[in-house]
């Protein structure tokens, strides 16, 4: 039994810059491995997850705010790809700019979504999720 979450494209996409990010902060050194790595991993984290749990079959105004909690922790990690880039902890350039293009596809993805949702009478909420609850 999936969660139907895991069938939103926007939540797909961000499970791909997530594996980005991470592959981008095992190439730090340790010397920000309490800092950058753990921060851009941590923001990126929360994308997917405030992704998924904004998809609970709230109103659509919860999950509206839930995705712009996903698009303050995108932002946060592009920032931090920034200070990366500007310490020149890492020179692969080509790498650097398929993270940005990313990131970019990401953030205007969660954006459509919002504007889905804000519209009157238009719905992208998912439906309430079946969860068989006769095995626990």
């Amino acid at each position: 039994m999936s969660f139907k979450f895991e069938q939103l494209d926007v939540w797909q996409l961000s499970l791909e810059y997530s594996d980005l990010i991470y592959e981008l902060a095992d190439k730090l050194p340790d010397s920000e491995r309490f800092n950058l790595k753990s921060q851009i991993t941590r923001a990126a984290t929360s994308v997917s997850l405030n992704i998924a749990e904004g998809s609970t079959g709230q109103s659509d105004p919860e999950q509206s705010r839930f995705l712009g909690m996903a698009i303050r922790s995108l932002i946060e990690t592009v920032a931090c790809q920034r200070l990366i880039a500007r310490r020149k902890y890492l020179n692969e350039k080509i790498f650097l700019d398929k993270l940005d293009l990313k990131a970019q596809e990401l953030a205007k993805r969660l954006h459509v979504f919002r504007r889905i949702l804000a519209k009157p009478n238009k719905t992208a909420a998912e439906e309430q999720a079946p969860y068989d609850t006769d095995e626990i």
